[in-house]
């Protein structure tokens, strides 16, 4: 069991911009959950993580899609904490058992859709072996350069959130 390092924080506890970034959250969402409220420990950390996520949003990578990356990301990255919640985001944005078993693979039963999620684990794992021709292959699948250059936004936010779990500690609590 992974023991705890960093301590979520109270909006009271939180210094300067986390501590009114986590009230204006509990107002807004009953509370600021966990990783968030752990996160607060830098208001830096804290309001670059809040910006990037709203920004993730308003990708052109299907929502669907999206889960598939951020399982096949989070399997790499190891985060039980975002791989439970990425499963449960992935069912409800229509995604079957079998769907997130691939994604978590790192592939799809959709060639276009598989060339995507190798994408995002070059992205992740070996950023500087793309080249050209790798490119050009995601292109021929019919991606738009947006959609290309989203991929490293949906991995670098999957990567935040599930480092800093990872290194804080949070993990879900295994039962016996």
């Amino acid at each position: 069991m992974t023991t705890r390092r960093l301590t979520a924080l109270t909006p009271e506890q939180a210094p300067g911009r986390a501590g009114e970034l986590l009230t204006d959250i509990a107002r807004r969402h009953g509370s600021a959950g966990e990783m968030v409220s752990t996160m607060a420990h830098s208001p830096a950390l804290l309001d670059g993580c809040l910006n990037l996520s709203r920004a993730m949003k308003r990708v052109k990578i299907p929502r669907a899609l999206s889960e598939k990356l951020s399982l096949a990301v989070r399997e790499w990255i190891g985060c039980g904490t975002c791989a439970e919640a990425h499963r449960a985001a992935g069912r409800a944005a229509g995604l079957s058992e079998t769907d997130i078993e691939l994604a978590r693979q790192g592939t799809s039963t959709d060639p276009r859709e598989a060339a995507l999620i190798g994408l995002a684990l070059r992205v992740l794992a070996e950023p500087g072996s793309l080249s050209d021709e790798d490119i050009v292959e995601v292109r021929a699948h019919g991606w738009s350069d947006r959609v290309i250059a989203e991929v490293v936004g949906v991995v670098t936010l999957n990567l935040l959130t599930g480092a800093f779990n990872l290194l804080a500690g949070i993990q879900p609590d295994r039962k016996a």
